[in-house]
This record gives C-alpha cells, structure tokens and sequence, in this order.
C-alpha cells in the first residue's frame, strides 16, 4: 500500500468517525461525506479495504442487457457521439443499468489491461454498495449528476480515477440508468471536470427525450421549451398524453416542473396542468410560428412555448371493423428472418432481437464460424425491412485487393487517377443509397480506409477519389466477420472508434453443430434443390444417409451442408439419397470425427467389435495397413467405398480418432 492511500484510508475513517466536525471533512462537500457515511454505516464498507473491481462474468452481464434492450439500442447513437468529444482526452464512456452495472462501454481497448483492471469496463459492478463512493453508485443513491474526483473515492483503490455521472430517467420519474465518463488519470483540481459534468448531462437528457419519444410514439407528445426555437431540436419538457388528456409518460424535467404538486404528475389531466384545454391541442399541431404557442401553467403563469405532435392514424382490428381506436395486430416476424431458422432456441432468440431493429439506423455487427450464414441473415434484414426497395450491396472487404479497394468502395471521378476509366465509377457504398451496404470480412479493411469508412457512417456522405465535394448516400449498414474485432483494436489493426460505430447492435449466429433445427435445414435445402433444378419432388433422405448427416461435426457449417446436399442430391438414382451417394470427402471425415454412442478406439489398441471372427480380424488387418484410410481401404480390397462402410458397420467396427500410428 502507499503512501497516499494510507492518508486517504485514514481520512475517510476520520471523517467516519467524527462526521461533518472533521477538519479533513472541510476538503469534501456535502454530498462526497455523506457517501462516505452511508458505506460505512449502511454499506458497512471497510475503508482499509483495497477491493479489485467487480467485473460479472458474461451470463449474467448479458442477463442484465437483455432488460433493457430496446433502451440500449437508443442509447447506442448517445453514447458514440459523447465517446467522439471525449476519447482524445483519455476518457472512457460506460452506461449502466439502474443497480449500477456496466451494460455498455466505449473506450481505448489498446488499454484493456489498464481499464479493466481499474473497472473502466463492460461489466464492471459501480454500485455503491460494492464500489463505495464513486460516480455511479453515488449517482444512484442520490439521483444527482455529479463529479467523484479522485480522494473522494471511498475505496483507495479508486483515487486515481475521475467519474463523472449524470441519471437517466424513465417515463414515471424511476431511475433508469446512468451515463459516465471516467478517466484512469486527470489534473489534480476538481474544477478540471466541470466540462465533463455539463456534457454528461446533456447527452443524458439527449438519450432520456430519445428513449421517451420512442416509448410512447403512439400517443400524443407535448414538447414545451421556455424558447420557442427549441421546440424542435431539444425540448427541455415533454410529456406524453392518451386520448382522453390524461399524463401517461413525462421526462425527468417535466416532473421537477411540476413537483410542487402535491400528487404524481402520471394520471393528471391535461387540463389541471395548463391555462388552456386540451380539446384546444389541435391549434398545437398546426404550422403557426413557434412564439404564437405560448401556453401558461396553471398556478403561477410560468410561460412556455408548446408543440403538440398526435398518434398515427390508428385502424380497426382484422374482423373487428366496428371498434375504433384499436391498433391493427403486431405482425409476426417478417418471413424472410423467420425463414432462417427451423426452431433452434439460440437462432430464434437472435432473429427475434433483429425483428425489432430491421428499420433502425442501429449499425448492426453479425458475427459467427465461417459459412454460418452472415450474408444470408444480412439480406434477410434487409427484406424484412422499409429499405428492400433499395439495393443489397454485398462487399467482401477480403477478396479486393488492398491496392482497388478503395476506388470499389468510394468511387473516382475520370482521370483521377492512372488507369482511372474515362467515364468514372460511382462506388459501391454510392451504389447502396437507399438500401443496404453489407460489409463482409470488414476486419481485413485495410486500416487507412477505416477511417474513410468511418466519415462516411459518421456524416451520411460519400467522397469520390477526385472529388472535391462529398455526395450524400442514405444507407443502412451491416458488418460481418468471423474475426474477434475486439482483438484486432488491441492489436491496433482495426480502429476502435470504427468498431464501435459498426457495433450499435451484435448478432452472433450460431455454428450449425448447436442448432437444432439441422434436420429442417436439410429438408429446406433439398426442396431448394428441387425448385433450381424443375423438380416436382424434393429428393428423400434414406434413414442412414440422415443419420450420417446428422452424426456430423459440419465444420464448415451451412456452406457445407448446401454443398454435400447439392452433391448427393445431384448424384442420387431416382431421388433417394443413399450413403453411397455422399461426398468422398463428407465419408472419410465422419469417420475420423468421434461419433455419438460410440466409444473411440485408441489408436495402439485393438479395435473392439460387435462380432469376432476371421472376416472381422481380416478387415482390421486391412484397416490398419492403410492406416484407417477408409478409400485407401476399399481400393485395395476392390470394393466401392460405401460398400466398405456397410461391411465395418455391419461388423461392428469404429474407426480410431486419429491414424493408427502403430
């Protein structure tokens, strides 16, 4: 331990102990006492402690994402644009939920060791009961935006950091999370952070007026501003209204505005509220210039400007024509995403997130083992969504060379470069305007053209090689790579401010070998087979070509199974699949993969056979020879290959996992 956190230890214990009458207590204000109080009294925190960050492992952080999912996606957009202001300052960007664990995080990740170490990470449990003092925790006790800056740290552990916290509240006055920004070291003064604390505190009321908007899009939306030329680009109150005038929702402002009210602002009417009533909104809705929309509160005449925004057009339930002001029944997901899936829970849950984010500007990362399917849950998306107008624009970042892809992806303009083509080239991302660029195998991008890449999700534009103006392009954008980014920023081959554009939302496709669903994959593909080919019947299965199939590792996934299915079903004699009709290459593998219910044999050991004797003996013998090459194996018996499989199943005998050494 050193020498400053031994001071800082005996600090705090004397502030504990001798309350505001401390002369170290002076150094602190009212709020950073009061913590320390409360984590000795009620937290029973000991100040000698030198507690490691509480970092939750991966099941329960995801656990603690999925309860608010849908905010975390809103909030996404907030998070990366407060990270660009603030990461060249060597601070760190975390969200948590409302008991003050990380569910989000934006920071240098060549730093990893260093933040992690420090709690500056995905995960990281901040409430005060387990952190002590400190931004989040203390922000959550007290409902407070608020500086924790360095020695008010309870924990010495913690006094070289700066966090500053501001609340996040829901639509009924509740706590629902908290944004920070911390920082492993800053100058000495707290006054240094006073920026910050402004900044955390507008973003957070940004990303709360962003998620209450969203919530209650359904209803009438009252914006009202103290300046009229507010109304539209950032409201200080909002409230949301159903169609009798009565409060349902309202942002944090808006409860303090009116907390002098002696009942809860949820469930007022309209009318109490204001000098003017609510059959009067219309005039609200209208065009008329903002400073002709003054409204008064009723009580003391405080003027505010008010916009009013009502629902959508609302339409009569299927078969229920008569009764009006019902919403039409949710949809059931978009059928090209339910395609994908035959029932496996894993994919289900995954298409299930997406369903919900097809028609949001919400960068998406699909991640997953090579041939998972990436470039088909992408198209999927954009089927299912408002763009499937638009063009599908599929770039595979690792098969263009280094030295042409940036003209594919940004274009030129003619001459602009040597061998340049008289008449230009538009661009691939140009190509995708109003529809979907999909970025496959983005970690091979080269690093130059990430940053490029990154002005063009940043601004919504495009600049041709040549071009001195850039050209504004409205695309949706999909990332793919079977790579760990995460690993690639810490080896500073991939950008993390990049990487965290691309990440608004990560989807992870499951390898085929945990799904399933793979017997409703096979059925899907041989029916596809039969459409390109004319076919009137899909080819059938033989109950032991199915259960090689399903006895299979598919190593190579989706792209495997399409390709054997396509061999077999291409081969096979009057649309039955036989063993002997699977690929050579599918056969020699499964028989060096472990299959279920059977015991591998080690390879120095005598095989063990359902049945002995002298034709079984014989046919190890032959086995051993040729090493358990089971092609090898059947040449020099003269035998076909499958006819050799039947004979080893027939006899009982399994293959050793690995070539028999001996």
């Amino acid at each position: 331990m050193q020498h400053h956190q031994r001071e800082h230890i005996a600090t705090v214990m004397q502030v504990a102990d001798q309350g505001a009458a401390s002369p170290s207590a002076r150094h602190h204000d009212e709020i950073i006492r009061s913590s320390w109080l409360r984590c000795v009294n009620e937290h029973r925190l000991d100040p000698a402690r030198m507690q490691e960050a509480v970092i939750l492992p991966s099941e329960l952080i995801r656990e603690h994402q999925e309860q608010m999912d849908d905010f975390l996606h809103i909030a996404r957009h907030g998070l990366e644009t407060l990270y660009q202001q603030v990461a060249g300052m060597g601070y760190v960007v975390l969200l948590t939920d409302a008991r003050g664990v990380t569910v989000d995080f934006l920071g240098d990740l060549q730093l990893d060791h260093s933040l992690r170490r420090a709690g500056l990470y995905l995960g990281a449990d901040w409430s005060e009961q387990h952190a002590g003092t400190c931004g989040v925790g203390t922000c959550i006790s007290t409902g407070q935006a608020l500086t924790v800056h360095q020695d008010d740290h309870f924990d010495a552990t913690h006094i070289p950091l700066t966090c500053t916290s501001a609340p996040i509240y829901g639509a009924h006055g509740e706590l629902n999370a908290v944004l920070d920004i911390s920082a492993l070291s800053s100058p000495q003064p707290k006054q240094s952070q006073h920026l910050a604390l402004q900044l955390v505190k507008m973003v957070a009321h940004q990303i709360e007026n962003a998620h209450f908007l969203h919530r209650y899009r359904r209803e009438w939306i009252l914006r009202l501003s103290t300046a009229p030329q507010f109304l539209d680009v950032n409201p200080e109150y909002l409230l949301a209204v159903d169609a009798g005038g009565r409060i349902i929702g309202h942002n944090r402002r808006a409860e303090l505005l009116f907390q002098a009210r002696a009942r809860p602002l949820t469930g007022c009417m309209f009318d109490s509220l204001f000098n003017v009533s609510f059959s009067e909104l219309g005039r609200f809705v209208s065009a008329q210039a903002p400073d002709q929309r003054a409204v008064t509160v009723a009580g003391n005449k405080h003027v505010l400007f008010l916009q009013a925004a009502p629902p959508p057009v609302r339409w009569p339930a299927s078969g229920a024509s008569g009764v009006s002001g019902t919403l039409r029944t949710a949809a059931a997901l978009p059928a090209p995403l339910a395609a994908l899936s035959g029932g496996d829970p894993q994919l289900d849950r995954q298409i299930e997130r997406v369903s919900r984010l097809v028609n949001s500007p919400v960068s998406l990362l699909v991640t997953g083992e090579t041939g998972t399917g990436k470039e088909f849950f992408a198209k999927a998306i954009h089927r299912s969504s408002e763009r499937r107008g638009g063009p599908f624009i599929a770039v595979n970042c690792a098969a263009i060379p280094e030295s042409l892809i940036e003209s594919e992806l940004f274009g030129y303009l003619p001459g602009s470069f040597s061998g340049a083509a008289a008449k230009g080239k538009r661009g691939l991302i140009a190509e995708a305007d109003g529809g979907t660029l999909f970025l496959d195998e983005i970690g091979d991008m080269p690093r130059p053209l990430q940053a490029r890449l990154l002005r063009v999700l940043a601004e919504k534009e495009v600049l041709p090689i040549g071009a001195a103006r850039p050209v504004e392009v409205n695309i949706r954008v999909i990332a793919a790579t079977h790579c760990d980014l995460k690993t690639l920023v810490q080896e500073g081959r991939f950008r993390d401010d990049l990487y965290y554009r691309l990440n608004g939302a990560h989807i992870t496709l499951p390898p085929l070998r945990e799904r399933q669903d793979l017997r409703h994959m096979m059925e899907q593909m041989l029916r596809q087979h039969a459409k390109q080919h004319g076919v009137r019947t899909s080819p059938a299965l033989t109950p032991e070509a199915e259960s090689l199939m399903l006895q299979h590792g598919w190593p190579g996934n989706l792209r495997e199974l399409h390709n054997v299915i396509q061999y077999a079903a291409t081969v096979c004699a009057h649309g039955v699949i036989q063993p002997e009709d699977l690929p050579d290459s599918f056969i020699d593998s499964l028989c060096r993969e472990p299959q279920s219910g059977m015991t591998p044999i080690p390879a120095a050991a005598a095989p063990r056979t359902a049945k002995s004797g002298p034709e079984a003996e014989a046919l190890i013998r032959i086995l051993r020879g040729c090493r358990w090459n089971i092609t090898a194996a059947a040449e020099e018996m003269g035998i076909a290959r499958m006819t050799l499989y039947r004979r080893m199943k027939r006899l009982g005998i399994v293959t050793p996992n690995h070539v028999d050494k001996v």
